[in-house]
């Protein structure tokens, strides 16, 4: 796996935006304009990967949502990228109709039928448009990659694979069979565009197995039939095959309840848990309650702000798993440093004439003369790491006000020291009590996780005792039905997850950014340093990684879809340690374990691992799916 599933995605990305034709090395040439029509999903997908920017670079004037009213540009070639759903096939045959552009090149996200790629050949004969109709192309890209090493299945509909999708009780048999369809189908694409074949473990028992029997039987299939296969031809460049395969663990999200209830430290996480970020996009609300509107006016709006983080910005990726009070400082350094160069900036734009000019006019100039040649060269880049600068300096303000307002720090250390059942400072009542700490939400997790990790169950009448206690605090009960149900049932079924012997050491108060002038004033809040521990997903890749017997993951089913026939039990096993793996939570995944992962595969050399999950999301989204299906 030379290059990243980010950069294959991206590559075909590219190709498609070109015609399906590899991009030209020559850039002198004039790209050929052409308009971009995606749906949502379509959208989805490229926006983590090319800016706007780049779309410009590579010929599309335009973007347009498929069901946006579009108004004819009858001599420019349009691309479609969109899911084959019978909306999409209809508009797109209206499309037809209506004549709305030069030629169609038709790009469906997900492999499309062939009754539904019959419904377009009738109508582009009916519209006269047969020839028109230049390309249809499968482009399996039916997945969102976010980082290079993390990706997850969709961000639209998510709720139809959600956790509480997949763990309702009232569910049907033929609902279940179309979440796993879907799942598999986004999953079949991640292997088409990484290029190879995995072989699969899973537990037994659980909608992980599902999937992976399912994933199985389609790869099988499509090996089988040479011609067609997707994986074999000239799509495979020389170079692309690593000997090795990649491990494909398929985990389940009831494997370990509590990582994604809990409160978290590193700065990615941190922003997640918080902030509202999805898609590798911050949005925040600018001057929020500053300064009170005089009595009678009207109260300020509030404007929105978004902000990328995207994988340009080194500040971003270098800290994005430090802890948070390292990633303050390092803010604060980033500032004294920028600071000193101000002069700098303030020197070059007088040569260039342009004290009062808008910085954004600036990065438009070009060189005229030797004098402008290097200010011009060094003040985009000056300015360009300001405004990274003030992005992480309005991200971690926020996010550290959300820290000091719920003592976050506070519920870290907590949760951290009932996950390693270390001795305990405080009663668990105390945190649920002070009126000061957090939010009802966060007085739930914090219950929930000493709930879920408790070796032995509370007993009912302290049980009663701490409902009571949370009800009072404004808690919804409800997520407890439902962990009750669950912890009941997988008691049954295994033993409770280990958290590993974790810890957080404090390391006294911050020195640096104590210091006044520093933007963030972090009083009273705990300098806590991350010792590494494996999360349970972590332990349970390890020990396929590393082939470690262990009673945890020894009854693991193990798939090898290369292989074409022979039962599970006669398949000649890979005995070697993988140097490639891609974890799969079925159920949802948060960034905790994605750190927790980087992290394992950072202690490790030249090993590689890819996290995915069916959906990302927080603490709070989570609450609200387990109070759903508390209250059936």
């Amino acid at each position: 796996m030379a290059a990243s599933v980010r950069e294959k995605q991206t590559v075909a990305l590219k190709r498609m935006l070109n015609f399906n034709a590899p991009p030209l090395k020559n850039t002198a040439a004039e790209p050929v304009w052409k308009v971009l029509i995606y749906d949502r999903f379509g959208q989805d997908i490229i926006s983590p990967l090319l800016s706007v920017k780049e779309l410009r670079d590579m010929g599309i004037t335009l973007h347009l949502l498929l069901h946006s009213d579009r108004d004819p540009i009858p001599d420019v070639p349009a691309i479609y990228f969109v899911m084959p759903t019978e909306e999409n096939i209809d508009r797109i045959c209206q499309d037809l109709r209506n004549q709305l552009y030069e030629s169609y090149y038709l790009n469906f996200i997900s492999a499309i039928s062939r009754s539904k790629l019959e419904d377009i050949a009738s109508a582009a004969l009916a519209a006269n448009a047969v020839s028109l109709v230049t390309k249809v192309f499968d482009q399996y890209l039916n997945f969102i990659t976010l980082e290079d090493d993390m990706f997850i299945l969709c961000h639209q509909n998510k709720e139809l694979i959600s956790y509480h999708a997949i763990n309702r009780p009232d569910i049907q048999d033929t609902d279940m069979e179309a979440i796993m369809d879907t799942i598999v189908d986004s999953l079949f694409c991640f292997f088409v565009t990484l290029g190879a074949v995995p072989i699969i473990r899973c537990p037994r028992g659980n909608a992980a197995e599902m999937v992976a029997v399912k994933l199985d039987k389609k790869l099988r299939e499509n090996l089988r039939d040479a011609r067609n296969s997707l994986f074999t031809g000239d799509s495979m460049a020389p170079g692309q095959f690593s000997f090795q395969r990649p491990l494909f663990v398929l985990a389940d999200r009831n494997v370990d309840m509590a990582t994604p209830l809990h409160h978290t430290w590193t700065y990615q996480a941190l922003i997640h848990d918080v902030l509202d970020f999805h898609l590798n996009r911050v949005m925040m609300e600018e001057g929020a309650g500053a300064e009170p509107s005089p009595a009678g006016a009207r109260p300020k709006k509030k404007s929105r702000k978004t902000y990328d983080l995207t994988v340009a910005d080194k500040f971003w990726q270098k800290h994005k798993g430090s802890p948070f009070p390292e990633v303050a400082e390092s803010v604060q350094e980033e500032l004294d440093t920028y600071r000193a160069q101000e002069d700098e900036v303030k020197r070059l734009k007088s040569i260039m004439g342009l004290e009062g000019e808008d910085e954004g006019a600036i990065s438009m100039l070009s060189d005229n003369t030797a004098k402008l040649t290097s200010a011009v060269s060094s003040l985009p880049e000056l300015l360009e790491k300001k405004r990274l600068i003030d992005l992480h300096t309005n991200v971690a303000t926020a996010v550290l006000d959300h820290i000091k307002t719920r003592k976050l720090d506070v519920y870290f250390e907590y949760e951290e020291k009932l996950m390693s059942k270390s001795t305990l400072d405080k009663s668990l009542m105390d945190i649920i009590g002070d009126p000061d700490a957090g939010t009802p939400e966060d007085k739930m997790r914090l219950f929930l996780i000493y709930y879920i990790t408790a070796q032995q169950a509370p007993s009912e009448s302290d049980l009663e005792q701490y409902k009571k206690a949370l009800t009072d605090t404004g808690c919804d009960l409800s997520p407890l039905n439902y962990i009750k149900q669950w912890k009941a049932f997988t008691k049954m079924a295994a033993t409770p997850a280990n958290y590993g012997n974790s810890g957080v050491k404090p390391m006294g108060l911050f020195s640096r950014v104590m210091n006044t002038g520093s933007q963030f004033v972090m009083e009273g809040v705990k300098n806590l340093v991350l010792k590494q521990h494996n999360l349970p997903v972590t332990r349970i890749l390890d020990n396929l990684m590393e082939m470690k017997s262990h009673p945890e993951t020894d009854d693991y089913r193990y798939f090898d879809p290369k292989m074409l026939r022979g039962s599970e039990s006669s398949i000649p096993r890979n005995k070697n340690p993988f140097q490639e793996a891609i974890v799969f939570v079925v159920g949802g995944g948060n960034y905790i374990e994605y750190q927790n992962l980087v992290d394992y595969a950072k202690a490790k050399q030249g090993k590689k691992v890819v996290y995915g999950c069916s959906e990302l999301f927080n603490a709070a989204q989570f609450m609200k799916q387990l109070s759903q299906l508390g209250q059936k």
